[in-house]
């Protein structure tokens, strides 16, 4: 699994968790709904800035240790690495 898809099954899976639609997660983070949507769209974009990734955490309930405490994130590939 790459990382981009690994970040948004997690999102997911929080956001099931506390049964929030994209609407509630944009307003509990203070997370732009342009980020979220990119985030979690069909489109690849890039990955979340480290303080998003945090306030997406702050706005689930969680924090960044649980987020990516999960077997997803064992072997992960990132796919933006430079190919040189």
């Amino acid at each position: 699994m790459n990382l981009e898809d690994a970040i948004k099954n997690r999102i997911n899976y929080f956001c099931n968790q506390k049964g929030y639609t994209l609407w509630e997660l944009y307003k509990s983070s203070g997370v732009p709904k342009s980020t979220i949507n990119s985030l979690l769209g069909t489109e690849k974009t890039s990955l979340p800035k480290l303080p998003t990734l945090l306030h997406i955490c702050e706005g689930l309930g969680t924090n960044l240790k649980d987020f990516f405490n999960d077997d997803s994130f064992i072997d992960i590939m990132d796919d933006t690495e430079d190919k040189d």
